[in-house]
């Protein structure tokens, strides 16, 4: 299985040669500065900006607060920035690839056959010195053509039937501690813990492959076990999916995840008390 992550030094040789991938500029994080604005002030030659919120989620209801977007939603937003079927697609961000996650996914969920995350983002864009260009990012529009079913999803009335359920939130959520943004704190009966921060080194990048094993094992998770991830509402979750990936594991995705599962009163949460 080739990579999911592309390095740096990969894509700055691609850079003006007009042989590159499309690259999609995802800059976002919950209560973080706007990302449109940071694109413009800079962003790798000839990326293009795309807006989580609009593009790849629907709007907050009763299946979570970051639903899956509709499939034309999410094919207009593709072409628009640039996607067709026949280039590969790298996707970047400045949120250590939380949100270039969701658009990973959301791209092979959709039937993309080459998409990647750029390993350490904008952030190690910068540091390496890569080519920066500032404005609004024009490029040609694409033919992306979006056909659902290329990634496994988990829906709500099966989570408490996988095999390994991962809970990507930091630990003080998962154990309910502290709650900032859904009703009810907590996690989902017999789910385990892997929060993102664990899929990176210190430098944002990474973990290789034997170490992401290594950590997912800990946690009962094999390269042949039955498993899915959620989050608070199925945007960070991708990024534990990404992890696995790079591991070789393949793992679902639950993206209503615990905004969606505490929508129903009735459902059984986990929380401080045990």
């Amino acid at each position: 299985m080739s990579s999911p992550l592309m390095s740096v030094d990969e894509l700055a040789a691609t850079v003006g040669t007009g042989a590159g991938p499309t690259v999609l500029d995802v800059r976002w994080r919950l209560g973080g500065p706007p990302g449109r604005e940071e694109f413009e002030r800079g962003h790798v030659p000839g990326s293009a900006y795309v807006d989580l919120d609009s593009a790849l989620a629907a709007p907050a209801g009763p299946r979570g607060r970051h639903p899956l977007p509709p499939v034309e939603v999410f094919e207009a937003a593709m072409r628009a920035a640039g996607v067709s079927g026949d280039r590969p697609v790298v996707v970047l961000d400045d949120w250590a690839g939380r949100a270039a996650a969701r658009a990973w996914w959301l791209l092979r969920f959709h039937g993309h056959p080459a998409v990647r995350v750029l390993d350490g983002g904008w952030s190690a864009w910068l540091a390496s010195g890569g080519a920066v260009e500032t404005g609004s990012g024009i490029v040609e529009p694409g033919d992306f053509c979006a056909e659902p079913g290329g990634m496994p999803v988990v829906e709500v009335d099966g989570v408490l039937d996988v095999g390994v359920l991962v809970d990507a939130r930091e630990p003080q959520r998962y154990r309910g501690e502290v709650e900032p943004v859904d009703p009810v704190a907590g996690h989902v009966p017999g789910a385990v813990n892997v929060p993102t921060s664990i899929n990176l080194r210190a430098d944002g990048r990474f973990r290789d492959p034997a170490q992401l094993r290594a950590l997912y094992a800990a946690e009962g998770v094999a390269p042949d076990a039955d498993v899915a991830a959620y989050c608070g509402s199925g945007v960070t979750a991708t990024h534990d999916v990404l992890a696995m990936e790079v591991a070789g594991i393949r793992a679902a995705l639950w993206p209503g995840s615990w905004s969606e599962w505490v929508a129903d009163p009735s459902r059984p949460v986990v929380g401080p008390a045990g």
